[in-house]
């Protein structure tokens, strides 16, 4: 049932899902304790991610936004929805970043806590009552260096809850306390008392030591440890912030038509579909278009990962947040605000950002439990001291050290700090992974199912080959062929006349006629030119020779259409038109196959087309002859052999295939409904980046399970050692600071990812 809540700036929600930005969590266990009381509503379904400080919540008509504001607010933490302040672009640095004030506190904590530290481990320096300099010194560090554990911990403590801060703020508490203790009622304060500092205890510690560097130092190598996790988190997230600032700020768009147009410039927010933009040298493109005038190179590095400016003009397409490296362009915008591609693809990272791997959900339920395990850890290590005849000062400093050491911070950081870096990296080279549950799909498959048409082949029609009749010279065939097909729509005619006009200017035709399904037929230079399939030559009374006619057959064979050519009643050559293969298909399928992935090409085509496609790019096995929506069939035959299959393709009817296959990989040129049934997008459209993403996954995997294993290492061998004695405080704190920095810095290795393509 849905919480009552307070009023909030904000109105009831018909259901959906919000994200919610999250303060106040310090470890682990808060994220846990957040999710488990969201969960509790009827109909909420919610993530919290501690790395991002974010939760994703799914819920029903029933309950509203307010009401989860409130109830993560009850549960002794803030949240607030999402708010886009271009505001903050001018920003000061240190009031951009929130580890300002960390940093701060850092800085005078250790400036106080090194004295401190040095005195006790140099018993040759500890002069007529340095211990009691050691307090004043100490005091500040411990209440004020530490406020932020000791408030989180009384936070909690109101609301019932234990978290890593109960931890620390027992352990430094009690640390402190002591000292107090054997100061002012032992004899830790008679002057000239000294004592030598060791990395274990000993079990006839007694009144006569004070544990203040413990105290003191702890409360630093906390703070330090958290200063450098809020750094590394912030770097971690980075790529994705970059990604968000690609976009341009502002948009001259065109007012009026023809001569009496005018430019206008407005936030890019104001613009809509439909309207015209202006795109000078060096300019960002405001959003997603298409080319109505003008014709430049476009940098979409920032947005593909593509070092190559790619040349477009009247009727290309353009994204938003690319660079205009060239000429002037007017674009019509087509998407706008979150349909653009640049939204989109900040969207599916943000959301594998703030998933979570099943191994870490194992490693959340642990973090859950371990506080309340570990206080009742110390406890028992107490009564174990005090009941073998241990004094009581070395009894309570190794409950201390348990408790100290015993944070589970590393495992809450080990998936989310990977997946932050692995799928910002992957952003940026234009790899984007849909979620972490796809990390262990990609581990698994042993095929990769290759989609012929635009994954494959370049997916246009493109002149393949001329063959000139006997005598004829080849450039006139085409020529002649062109100037005719110049004048039609269809994509074999396109692609004749984009051949012959790259070499040459095409001559003028005249009385054009097309034959629906045949041919088109018109005169050129005063040559009656037909240009078409063998019927509609044989319509017009001619005649292929067999060298001809062979050829026709030789290209039908291989799955390429050939065309006819002819003039003054004179059949003069042939024309093949194929779908070609990509440059780099060949070396993308020698990559995958050294993934340990057995390459299959599909295609509608028939089996020999296949053949010579496949046999171009080095594939063995093909599955040919398959309609549009007998793909899916196809993904199940070889995933009911056995096979853990993994699908390349970039149409619509590639996607029930997609989403059929255990691993989808679409390719961003395609549509985007193939985009969406996928598990991973190519943006680039290149099919070298399939072998790439799937690197990047398994490396971020890699990554996840290696942060894991270290996590739960660290505690099952620390706790013991500390029970028995053989860590101190302060070596405790230390160790447990370094274990959550290991974690995120073994992360960020991530970032030195490179693509071979």
């Amino acid at each position: 049932m849905a919480t009552d809540a307070p009023s909030h700036a904000g109105h009831p929600d018909p259901g959906g899902s919000v994200e919610l930005v999250i303060g106040g969590m310090t470890c682990a266990s808060c994220a846990t304790r957040i999710e488990k009381k969201l969960n509790k509503i009827d109909g909420v379904t919610a993530t919290v991610n501690y790395a991002t400080e974010k939760a994703r919540v799914s819920f029903p008509a029933t309950v509203s936004t307010d009401d989860l504001l409130a109830t993560v607010e009850r549960t002794g933490y803030t949240a607030t929805l999402p708010v886009v302040d271009r505001s903050d672009d001018e920003a000061t640095p240190d009031a951009a970043d929130p580890t300002a004030v960390l940093r701060h506190r850092l800085l005078v904590s250790v400036a106080l806590a090194l004295p401190v530290v040095v005195l006790a481990m140099v018993p040759a320096w500890q002069f007529r009552n340095w211990q009691w300099a050691s307090l004043v010194l100490a005091a500040p560090v411990v209440v004020w260096g530490g406020w932020p554990f000791h408030r989180a911990a009384w936070t909690n403590l109101r609301h019932g809850q234990t978290t890593m801060d109960t931890l620390v703020s027992v352990g430094t508490l009690a640390a402190f306390g002591w000292s107090l203790y054997a100061l002012f009622l032992g004899t830790a304060g008679e002057p000239g008392m000294t004592h030598p500092f060791r990395f274990t205890l000993e079990r006839t510690d007694g009144a006569g030591n004070i544990y203040l560097e413990a105290a003191a130092g702890v409360t630093a190598f906390l703070l330090a440890g958290r200063y450098a996790e809020a750094r590394a988190k912030r770097a971690s997230g980075a790529a994705l912030r970059a990604l968000l600032e690609l976009g341009a700020k502002d948009v001259a768009v065109l007012r009026g038509d023809g001569d009496d147009a005018r430019e206008e410039r407005i936030p890019v927010e104001q613009l809509t579909v439909g309207l015209r933009f202006v795109v000078r040298p060096g300019e960002k493109i405001a959003t997603d278009g298409t080319v109505e005038s003008g014709s430049s190179a476009v940098d979409a590095s920032m947005v593909t990962g593509e070092s190559v400016p790619v040349e477009v003009g009247p009727g290309d397409a353009v994204v938003g947040a690319t660079l205009n490296a060239g000429g002037r362009l007017v674009v019509r915008a087509t998407r706008v605000g979150a349909d653009t591609q640049l939204a989109q693809m900040a969207t599916l990272v943000e959301d594998a950002q703030n998933g979570k791997a099943q191994v870490q959900r194992l490693a959340d339920r642990v973090s859950g439990v371990f506080v309340p395990v570990v206080i009742l850890l110390a406890a028992a290590t107490l009564g174990f001291w005090v009941g073998t005849g241990a004094g009581w000062t070395a009894a309570f400093t190794a409950a201390v050290a348990v408790l100290i050491i015993a944070c589970p911070c590393a495992l809450g950081l080990a998936t989310p700090t990977a997946l932050m870096v692995g799928t910002g990296r992957g952003a940026q080279l234009g790899l984007l992974i849909r979620g972490p549950e796809v990390l262990e799909s990609t581990r698994q498959v042993d095929t990769v199912l290759l989609d012929k048409t635009g994954t494959v082949t370049t997916g246009r029609m493109s002149l393949a080959v001329v063959v000139p009749a006997p005598g004829e010279d080849a450039a006139v065939v085409l020529r002649l062929a062109a100037a005719v097909e110049d004048a039609s729509e269809h994509p074999v005619a396109r692609a004749v006349a984009d051949a012959a006009r790259a070499t040459a200017p095409l001559p003028a035709a005249s009385g054009f006629a097309s034959t629906a399904g045949l041919g088109v037929a018109g005169t050129v230079e005063g040559h009656a030119v037909v240009v078409g399939r063998p019927r509609l030559l044989a319509d017009w009374s001619v005649t292929l020779p067999d060298e001809l006619q062979d050829a026709v057959s030789a290209a039908q064979s291989r799955g390429a259409t050939a065309v006819a050519v002819a003039w003054d009643g004179v059949a003069r050559g042939v024309l093949v038109v194929a779908d070609t293969v990509k440059p780099s298909s060949a070396h993308a399928v020698a990559q995958l196959r050294a993934l340990g992935l057995h390459p299959v090409l599909l295609t509608g085509d028939n089996e020999a087309a296949a053949r010579s496609v496949a046999a171009q790019v080095g594939i063995d096995e093909v599955v040919a002859d398959v309609l549009p929506q007998e793909k899916v069939h196809a993904v199940q035959r070889l995933q009911s052999q056995g096979r853990v299959v993994a699908m390349v393709g970039d149409g619509v009817n590639d996607a029930a295939a997609l989403a059929q296959a255990d691993l989808g990989l679409a390719m961003g040129t395609g549509s985007d409904v193939a985009i969406q049934a996928s598990d991973l997008t190519l943006v680039r459209g290149d099919l070298r980046s399939a072998p790439d993403a799937i690197r990047l996954a398994r490396r971020t995997l890699g990554i996840i399970r290696g942060n894991l294993f270290w996590a739960f290492a660290y505690n099952v061998a620390a706790i013991p050692l500390a029970a028995m004695g053989l860590l101190s405080p302060m070596i405790a704190g230390g160790a447990m600071a370094l274990s959550s920095v290991f974690v995120v810095t073994n992360s960020l290795r991530l970032r030195g990812f490179r693509a071979t393509s």
